[in-house]
């Protein structure tokens, strides 16, 4: 890696919230890439270590030819170009984490190019696969918070409903999520995909995401914008509720996101 990515991998706090689902292998990861090797050496390591054959190959970003398509190439040969930087990085951990997800992901990408080819716009359906796969997060969550969250009621959602997030679970997917979340931003914002409560989830996270990630359900963009810093238990500053009047980062339903001058603070009534 280089010395910027190195430095910066060597100052992640694995034990934060969002790096959670990734932590063992970010620790493992650590040692390996401070001894100098490549980021594509060290996944191969970890998928090696932590899941025996299963799982993509990691390969130099060069092994891809210039005229192929990204994803048609991962397709094609099950290898993942992978370059010595956080954003690839993150890209492979999701890969060993949630492998089925980002094959699915893969195989629709690819389709979209071997019908419409890769042109200047990727359409509908690419726009809202690489939305998901750069900036998704999943939440399982009950009822009450979800239409709080629909309706961006910000303070229902973060303070009165409070307690219920105890009953919640955020799981961060997109790897360029992950890359801004090295440095927290309070403005950083997650796509999230609801999830089918915790009960009814008789397969693994990762298999029941793959099953969601149909064409029919992506055309409809079926995310929703959350402020992960807002989640409670996830950020400090979220303990002093003024941390939520911050309207240009907690907008209210309806604002345009061209608007330019600032609303009025959130309403606690």
């Amino acid at each position: 890696m280089n010395a910027g990515a190195l430095q910066q991998l060597a100052t992640i706090d694995a034990r934060q919230p969002w790096f959670q689902p990734y932590a063992e292998w970010l620790d493992t990861a650590r040692q390996a890439v401070q001894a100098g090797e490549s980021a594509a050496t060290v996944l191969s390591g970890l998928r090696d270590r932590c899941r025996a054959d299963a799982g993509p190959q990691f390969v130099g970003a060069s092994d891809a030819p210039p005229s192929e398509a990204y994803e048609a190439f991962v397709a094609r040969t099950g290898g993942v170009p992978t370059r010595d930087n956080l954003h690839d990085f993150f890209n492979g951990l999701v890969w060993l984490r949630f492998g089925q997800a980002k094959r699915c992901l893969n195989q629709l990408q690819s389709a979209e190019i071997a019908r419409a080819g890769v042109g200047s716009v990727r359409g509908a359906l690419r726009d809202a696969l690489t939305l998901f796969d750069e900036n998704g997060a999943v939440l399982d969550a009950p009822p009450a918070l979800w239409e709080a969250l629909l309706a961006r009621d910000w303070w229902r959602l973060f303070v009165q409903l409070r307690p219920l997030w105890r009953q919640a679970r955020l799981v961060v997917f997109g790897h360029a999520l992950l890359e801004k979340l090295v440095c927290p931003r309070k403005d950083i914002t997650a796509h999230v995909w609801r999830a089918q409560p915790r009960r009814e989830l008789e397969i693994s996270l990762d298999s029941w995401l793959a099953g969601e990630l149909t064409p029919e359900r992506l055309a409809g963009k079926p995310f929703t914008p959350l402020p992960v810093l807002g989640v409670p238990g996830w950020w400090p500053g979220n303990e002093k509720l003024s941390f939520y009047d911050d309207s240009l980062v907690f907008r209210p339903a309806g604002r345009g996101e061209r608007k330019t001058t600032r609303p009025s603070a959130i309403s606690r009534t």
